[in-house]
């Protein structure tokens, strides 16, 4: 019983194939949409689907390694305290550090023949991390004093500040300051769903919820009326008019929306084909990486979309499931918040290119091009595969001790 028992007999390939269909389906898009932007500035057009081939492999090597790891080691609160002082670190040096501004903002650091990481990709399943072993110790305490076991603190300063969240401020500050509204905003939210899912009683939301909604509404009727221009003189304000009319800034603020509504419409059902592409040839910015989802609509059809989103959906949902059914509060929470971090994302992208929010620069899980994106998604993956196993081999245990109890 005991060979029975490792962990590779307990892999979940319900998360696995999905896992790896998505990296081969983002690796064939982002050789296919990089290709014009390699030529056009005369480098090889193997080189980045090269360097994202490179992350896979590396993500491969990372998912096997974390998948052998013990639990209680990902639990360590001293290997937390270390990532979290050299992601913090990072993150500074991010921001202040030669070589890390591109496209409007700091974040980037460069490494010499690699590339550049960013620690912001980073940053957001450590706050998975990080507030899974925070709750997940609390549990006893949340379940007698509910919400001020979360937020327990003397004075109004230490509640908001006190412990965990003083950290996720600080993470939160340093975001906005390079400035990385779509990170820092895609952070604040897994942050909610993880104090939503740490066990606190859900009536605190309905009542934070329904003022939540009021005044998102009455945003969202202001911008109209004013025709996005709610921060004039912003950087930000030309992705609200983008939002609300691309097609009145088709030479500035409204390009990039513009054609990748020319980028769906030319795809139509089934697509023009793998790599015939109209959009990636010079119009579309960023075709690689945020719109990546527009170019798949364009070669492979709307069809092609939805596949490939049914395919990412399912593995959330297994990813979730996971979560739900753990039997332990860390294992929970860590599943929850990843399948909520790869949920978050899909929307805020795809949100982004079809203009129902604010265009903000985040990357669509696994098919863009960014290798730190895809390796810190990995790393979840691999997180949650790990309990995945942990949960199946405790439950099978506890059925073969009921069952020799009972013989």
């Amino acid at each position: 019983m005991k060979d029975g028992l490792k962990k590779a007999n307990f892999l979940n390939y319900s998360i696995l194939i999905p896992y790896l269909i998505m990296s081969a389906i983002g690796l064939v898009m982002v050789f296919s949409a990089t290709v014009p932007y390699q030529l056009a500035r005369g480098l090889s057009p193997y080189r980045m689907a090269i360097s994202q081939g490179a992350f896979m492999l590396l993500s491969f090597v990372a998912i096997a390694v974390i998948y052998r790891m013990k639990l209680r080691a990902l639990k360590s609160r001293k290997m937390i305290g270390w990532v979290l002082f050299l992601l913090i670190a990072s993150m500074i040096y991010a921001r202040v550090g030669p070589g890390t501004y591109a496209n409007g903002a700091h974040g980037w650091i460069p490494i010499p023949g690699v590339g550049t990481i960013q620690p912001a990709e980073y940053a957001k399943f450590f706050v998975v991390w990080y507030l899974a072993s925070v709750f997940s110790e609390k549990q006893e305490e949340i379940y007698e004093k509910d919400i001020s076991a979360v937020f327990k603190g003397q004075t109004i300063w230490q509640k908001v500040f006190g412990g965990w969240r003083f950290w996720i401020f600080l993470m939160l500050g340093i975001l906005l300051l390079m400035p990385d509204i779509g990170n820092a905003t895609i952070m604040a939210l897994i942050t909610a769903v993880m104090v939503a899912s740490s066990g606190i009683s859900w009536r605190w939301f309905s009542g934070y919820g329904k003022m939540l909604l009021t005044a998102v509404v009455a945003f969202i009727i202001y911008l109209y009326a004013v025709g996005g221009d709610v921060i004039p003189g912003h950087y930000v304000n030309a992705r609200f008019k983008a939002m609300v009319n691309p097609f009145s800034g088709l030479s500035t603020y409204g390009h990039q929306l513009a054609n990748s509504y020319y980028a769906v419409s030319n795809g139509g059902w089934f697509g023009r084909g793998l790599g015939n592409s109209i959009e990636k040839n010079g119009y579309l910015p960023e075709a690689h990486t945020d719109f990546i989802f527009s170019i798949v609509i364009e070669e492979l059809g709307l069809i092609g979309g939805i596949i490939v989103l049914g395919v990412l959906f399912f593995m959330i949902a297994r990813i979730l499931q996971v979560g739900i059914r753990a039997k332990n509060a860390f294992n929970s929470l860590i599943c929850i918040g990843i399948g909520s971090t790869l949920l978050i994302s899909v929307f805020i992208n795809i949100g982004g290119a079809f203009g129902i929010i604010p265009e903000t620069g985040v990357t669509f899980p696994f098919l863009s091009q960014g290798g730190s994106s895809f390796l810190v998604l990995s790393l979840g993956i691999a997180f949650v595969l790990n309990i995945s196993a942990d949960e199946k081999r405790r439950e099978v245990r506890e059925l073969s001790s009921t069952y020799v109890r009972n013989t």
